[in-house]
């Protein structure tokens, strides 16, 4: 072999090897083993997503090694996952497909008028209305059931098939299969829970570039940077800085819900400027006190560990994690993260672990129990979300 063939071999390697790692595998019906084809089988959260050919075959090519959720979806069949934990080596999976049952819940009947209304709301609280939500748009919106409850001011909804997003600030096609999704006025949380799958949208080299850049800076200073810097032990060089912070809640102010009710009553309801004003005043005030930032840097060991299972971490910490990142100043003002009259005004968010620890993987995400994000991180929507194998200047 000439010098220059070695060369070149050396250069392709590690392409190579990364297009080595294949899922693959086949889908037929549970009982007669009848191939399906046309089954949309992707990796939730990633780019990686394929049809089954008319024997029901598929593959998966050059998956990065990561935790992931493998879904099979089609329609007449109950949705089938399956978590896959995926090493430099290949996989193979056998799916077996169930007939899907008539469920109880299903298309929501409502006025056009209120459909719209809580359909405005959703798009607020899914998509976002930052520059990058205004440029999504919604294909298909009537995918989605919505439900208005009064009484808890909280929508629900659920899809009854891709919701499919053009984002245009990204350059993104992203397809929703929304499971559950519930945005409470009372409290200000957003959940939702379903499988999502990107896929690159066409356009000039000059749209490339934008999208380019625009998803680098999202991806810099965001949550999954941050995940990743953790485990490798990069997170001063990437900017981050994590202090402890411990906070009670503020006994002045009650409860979110008696607040807005006490606002609906005397504004609608028994018109009274000064109680209004007086119930305002309240709504102003922090949701905490006695906060106090002990400045000494926490070290990673700190927070997280390795679990047993290969490229699975436990992230767990006391309180509440407060992470700095120091290569961006923060835009937003947000009333309810703690700052010391001396600190620099750099992006800021706070975690708190809703169970005693959470999961995340290799990739930055985390697969089980979520932690409730607050400060910069909470701003983050649809319109900010990137695919979970997106690693800046791959996709030049």
């Amino acid at each position: 072999m000439s010098f220059r063939r070695i060369i070149l071999l050396l250069v392709f390697l590690p392409f190579l090897s990364r297009a080595q790692t294949v899922i693959s595998g086949k889908v037929t019906t549970s009982g007669s083993l009848t191939p399906i084809g046309k089954v949309s089988v992707f990796l939730s959260n990633s780019s990686y997503g394929t049809e089954t050919s008319e024997d029901g075959t598929f593959h998966l090519v050059g998956v990065k090694p990561g935790q992931y959720e493998l879904v099979a979806s089609s329609v007449g069949y109950q949705e089938y996952t399956e978590s896959i934990l995926v090493s430099s080596s290949p996989v193979t999976v056998n799916i077996k497909m169930l007939p899907k049952m008539n469920m109880l819940r299903g298309v929501v009947i409502s006025s056009n008028a209120d459909w719209k209304k809580n359909y405005e709301l959703f798009r607020k609280d899914f998509i976002g209305e930052s520059d990058n939500g205004k440029k999504c748009d919604v294909v298909n919106p009537r995918t989605m059931n919505l439900v208005y409850h009064g009484k808890s001011r909280t929508l629900e909804a659920w899809s009854t098939d891709f919701l499919v997003v053009d984002n245009r600030a990204l350059g993104y096609r992203v397809k929703f299969l929304v499971d559950t999704f519930s945005s409470s006025g009372l409290s200000g949380i957003v959940e939702w829970q379903g499988k999502v799958v990107f896929e690159e949208m066409k356009g000039s080299e000059e749209q490339k570039k934008e999208w380019r850049e625009k998803r680098e800076q999202i991806y810099y200073g965001s949550q999954r940077q941050f995940f990743r810097s953790l485990y490798n032990n990069t997170l001063t060089q990437d900017g981050f800085i994590m202090y402890h912070l411990s906070r009670e809640p503020n006994a002045d102010r009650p409860p979110e819900a008696v607040i807005l009710a006490k606002m609906k009553y005397f504004r609608e309801i028994r018109f009274n400027r000064d109680s209004f004003n007086y119930w305002v005043g309240k709504e102003n005030l922090s949701k905490y006190y006695h906060e106090h930032l002990d400045k000494t840097p926490l070290q990673p060991y700190q927070v997280f560990a390795q679990t047993s299972k290969p490229g699975l971490f436990v992230l767990s910490f006391r309180d509440c994690l407060y992470v700095i990142y120091t290569k961006r100043r923060e835009e937003t003002d947000f009333k309810d993260v703690y700052r010391t009259l001396d600190m620099e005004n750099f992006e800021t968010s706070i975690l708190t672990l809703m169970k005693p620890y959470a999961i995340f993987d290799m990739n930055g995400v985390v697969v089980q129990n979520v932690p409730l994000a607050e400060g910069s991180w909470s701003k983050d929507k649809l319109g900010e979300l990137l695919p979970l194998d997106y690693v800046p200047g791959e996709d030049k």
